[in-house]
């Protein structure tokens, strides 16, 4: 029974992903973000507030238009550290969503063999050092962080260890996004 309950809160929750990714994709399109970008005013706080809607997989999309409507006003440095800061508050809550809520919804649907044949291999040998390298580049790309968390909260990444990857690898990404946006 209570794996049956396991699959049911994990389909819920990708329900919640499509659901927002699907809103965040309407938003961007209607010129929504533009809008809050100007409402804002202040490029850092656009930015840092920016930056915490880009860990998300239902609000990247939108937080990536809005980099690069950012970054037409200010210098791509200064958007890329402010987001990054944001981003990596974002990663934050993400990372204590991910361990505790989706990744016990997660482990709860698959087998308990499968489950202590996972565990193990993020504790020994090359997953040891490959799944939070892993998550650490997914966390740079413009693709949602949860994937990468869930890799870093897998391999038990201290959140000492945590913050500055993310904020690194955010900049990086952020970075890459606003850079992207003038040359194209």
């Amino acid at each position: 029974m209570k794996r049956k309950h396991a699959r049911r809160e994990l389909a819920r929750d990708i329900f919640f992903i499509l659901i927002g990714a699907s809103i965040a994709i309407i938003l961007s399109r209607l010129g929504f973000v533009d809008f809050i970008v100007d409402f804002i005013g202040n490029p850092i706080a656009a930015s840092f507030f920016t930056g915490i809607l880009f860990t998300s997989v239902f609000t990247v999309a939108p937080a990536s238009v809005a980099f690069a409507h950012i970054g037409e006003y200010a210098p791509t440095l200064t958007v890329a550290i402010w987001g990054g800061f944001g981003a990596m508050c974002g990663d934050v809550i993400l990372f204590f969503f991910i361990r505790d809520r989706f990744m016990d919804d997660l482990m709860g649907s698959i087998r308990p063999k499968v489950v202590k044949h996972i565990l193990n291999s993020f504790h020994l040998g090359f997953m040891k050092w490959l799944s939070p390298l892993l998550g650490a580049f997914i966390i740079a790309s413009p693709f949602p962080d949860e994937f990468g968390l869930t890799l870093m909260g897998l391999s038990k990444v201290r959140l000492a260890i945590l913050l500055p990857i993310a904020i690194i690898m955010n900049t990086i990404g952020i970075y890459s996004i606003v850079w992207l946006s003038h040359v194209i």
